[in-house]
């Protein structure tokens, strides 16, 4: 929630605003306040028409001093409101602190809500009055107002939900403390075992290097003494004598002829050494053994997920899309994993437990010739530093042996669905979105990616948004436009930034910039006349994805979902910005242009 859209409900019969934060944040920028209603700061008492602001968090410097904030309450008269911003996590809000001082000075909180800030996470609408008001519900709608039955739905919501929440609370922190102590035991785990399988592996290289020289060695003196043997006078006149044997009529005839030229030969052997340049090298024999290929080969920085492991067809040609996917063979994984250095060795239990494959029955016990080959590939890649992950994407039952081998991670669930897979017509514009942004296979890999630090891959979802504000107008427009899309852009390039107050874009985690986008993805908004509903990007990049497409617009003929010549463009490839090409020349370039109708907001 933005701060504006926590403040502007509680504004009505509200003429002034006071500022009475004390830090260095300046709030003025997130208020966006609405026609006759004026942002102020003073020292005099606050009372009603007037709304005080204050800040309270970590950070003196930033938020302001707690005495400050509580100080500022003093000044709070009947009828007046208030809004506190707090810069701690929700979960870690110190409501104790400021508690007694509101009820001391006869302050309701009203509402609270989280915020989308990097540095204020938090905020409360309270009022200062002399009877009880009535709570609001968890649309933020004021219940019936009933001063007994308010004090008493107040009470029994305080003591259910204090119990309920120190539960969680100390769930929490149980958690935190077994993560943190899981989290130490692992790195130094990781260290120590680093250490003795590196020092294994030195060891073990030295033993076949030395063992690699020794059959070297004698190889070579066995292809002399071979060579000698086949060029010894004795053994051609044996094969003379056991020739002539075989056929007595024509090999008797011939014997006193070959043995001559034997003899001629060994004694012009006998005569002056011939240089050694002279001596013909024996050709080097054919190399008749089969190599293993490898797609993933690549000399450019690794900028996607590699993956090698065990995988259906079906999740390996959907994870092809974002990631380099090297399937392995029972005979050839070993080899695999050392020359594709995956990020990942990634096994998936309805491969191994399916009916048929390459890997069929692995874990089941009914193979164990599979079972030993997937424990040493995966004894194997952990010995390299990689990372071993089981997804267990079916009952564990179906192959109990799995859950047997050393993994590193363990995940559960489906693998997720491709968009491509959906029917636009069928399955609706609703259910696209919801794959989109929760069961994609995109959002499956970068659960993955976050385990191995690789490549995340929902990188390829970042949008930058092209715009030129003018005025304040335009720049209210901007920020409400861009923090209520459903899918956030991840960047603002504006021509000159200097002198507008885009501080809220910037809370909001949104870079905002002059000069070329970096974004995969670029939006024109240059127009903010224009409305955009909150559905805009999402409905953008859901057909993106679906189609693969590389400019994604409206089409004058009003084609929804389908290839067309030419369009509207609303969200473009940033390479395709960068090759220069007209957009009325993008289809015949190549590029694949697809269109799809705007939505209303949702």
């Amino acid at each position: 929630m933005r701060l504006t859209d926590l403040l502007h409900p509680h504004l009505d019969d509200v003429t002034s605003v006071v500022d009475a934060t004390t830090g260095g944040l300046r709030l003025d920028p997130y208020l966006h306040l609405p026609p006759g209603v004026t942002a102020t700061r003073h020292g005099q008492p606050v009372g009603a028409g007037e709304l005080m602001l204050l800040c309270y968090g970590p950070d003196p410097a930033l938020h302001g001093d707690e005495a400050d904030c509580l100080a500022a309450l003093e000044r709070l008269r009947p009828g007046a409101r208030g809004l506190i911003v707090f810069g701690h996590p929700g979960t870690e809000l110190p409501y104790h602190r400021l508690l007694d001082a509101l009820v001391a000075h006869r302050c309701q909180v009203l509402h609270a809500a989280s915020l989308g800030y990097t540095h204020l996470h938090a905020g409360a609408v309270f009022a200062c009055t002399e009877e009880l008001l009535p709570p609001h519900d968890w649309f933020g709608r004021p219940l019936p107002a009933d001063g007994f039955a308010t004090a008493l739905r107040i009470a029994d919501e305080y003591v259910l939900a204090d119990f309920v929440s120190r539960s969680q609370r100390a769930r929490l922190i149980d958690l935190e403390r077994a993560a943190e102590e899981t989290a130490r035991a692992l790195a130094n785990a990781r260290e120590d075992g680093l250490a003795e399988r590196l020092a294994a592996a030195l060891r073990d290289k030295d033993q076949l290097a030395a063992a690699l020289r020794g059959a070297r060695e004698r190889t070579g003196v066995l292809e002399a003494r071979v060579a000698m043997l086949e060029g010894s006078t004795s053994l051609r006149v044996g094969k003379a004598l056991v020739s002539a044997a075989r056929s007595p009529r024509r090999g008797a005839a011939r014997l006193p002829g070959e043995l001559y030229g034997m003899w001629r030969q060994r004694k012009a052997r006998s005569g002056p050494a011939r240089p050694a340049s002279a001596v013909p090298a024996p050709e080097a024999p054919a190399d008749d053994r089969f190599h293993l290929a490898h797609r993933a080969l690549s000399v450019a920085p690794r900028d996607r997920l590699v993956i090698t492991g065990v995988l259906t067809d079906r999740t390996a040609a959907d994870f092809a899309t974002d990631a380099v996917v090297n399937r392995v063979l029972p005979h050839d994984g070993r080899l695999l994993v050392e020359r594709t250095d995956p990020d990942v060795l990634l096994v998936q239990l309805s491969a191994c437990a399916a009916e048929t494959g390459p890997w069929s029955l692995t874990g089941t016990g009914l193979a164990p010739d599979l079972d030993r080959s997937l424990a040493e590939l995966v004894g194997r890649a952990r010995g390299l530093g990689r990372t071993a992950v089981l997804w267990r994407d079916g009952p564990a039952s179906a192959a109990p042996g799995l859950s047997q081998l050393p993994w590193d991670s363990v995940l559960e669930g489906d693998t997720g669905m491709a968009l491509r897979r959906l029917d636009p017509v069928t399955d609706g514009r609703d259910r696209l979105r919801e794959v989109f942004q929760q069961d994609s296979t995109r959002v499956r890999l970068a659960r993955l990616a976050a385990l191995t630090g690789a490549p995340d891959p929902l990188a390829e979802r970042r949008v930058a948004i092209l715009a030129a504000p003018r005025d304040a107008t335009d720049v209210a427009r901007l920020v409400a436009q861009s923090l209520g899309q459903l899918h956030r852009p991840a960047e603002v390039v504006v021509a000159d930034p200097a002198g507008l107050e885009l501080g809220e874009l910037t809370a909001a985690s949104v870079t905002v910039h002059a000069g070329p986008p970096t974004a995969p993805w670029v939006a024109d908004w240059t127009d903010l006349t224009e409305d955009r509903p909150d559905t805009l990007l999402l409905d953008l990049l859901c057909a993106q994805e679906f189609s693969g497409a590389d400019a994604v617009g409206h089409d004058p003929a009003a084609d929804d979902y389908a290839f067309v010549p030419t369009l509207r463009p609303l969200l473009v490839r940033r390479s395709l910005l960068d090759a220069g090409t007209p957009p009325d020349a993008w289809s015949r370039a190549g590029y694949r242009l697809f269109a799809v109708r705007g939505k209303e907001a949702s």
